[in-house]
C-alpha cells in the first residue's frame, strides 16, 4: 500500500477518510490558499473529527515548514527519506 500511495495516492485502495486526508495534504502543501471551509467540511463528511483535521494541518505544516527550512539552508535530505 504505501508504494501505492507514494506512486499515485488517487488510485491506490484507500478508505474514504485517508484518501480525504491525502487530497487535503496535497493541497495544504501545493495551493494552500485554495483550503476552504468547503474542503474543511469535506474532511468532516469523509468521518474525521475536528481533532483528527487539526492534527492533519499541524503534521503537514510543519513538515513543509522543515523542508523550507533545510531547502533554504542547503541541507542534503537522509537517504531513507528518498
Amino acid at each position: 500500500m504505501v508504494e501505492a500511495v507514494k506512486s499515485d495516492f488517487h488510485r491506490a485502495t484507500l478508505s474514504e477518510p485517508d484518501r480525504a486526508l491525502l487530497r487535503y495534504a496535497e493541497t495544504l502543501t501545493l495551493r494552500s490558499s485554495e483550503v476552504t471551509e468547503a474542503k474543511v467540511q469535506a474532511l468532516r463528511d469523509a468521518g474525521l473529527a475536528d481533532e483528527d483535521i487539526h492534527d492533519a494541518a499541524q503534521i503537514v505544516a510543519y513538515f513543509n515548514y522543515i523542508n523550507r527550512v533545510c531547502d533554504g539552508l542547503g541541507c542534503k535530505s537522509e537517504p531513507e527519506a528518498n
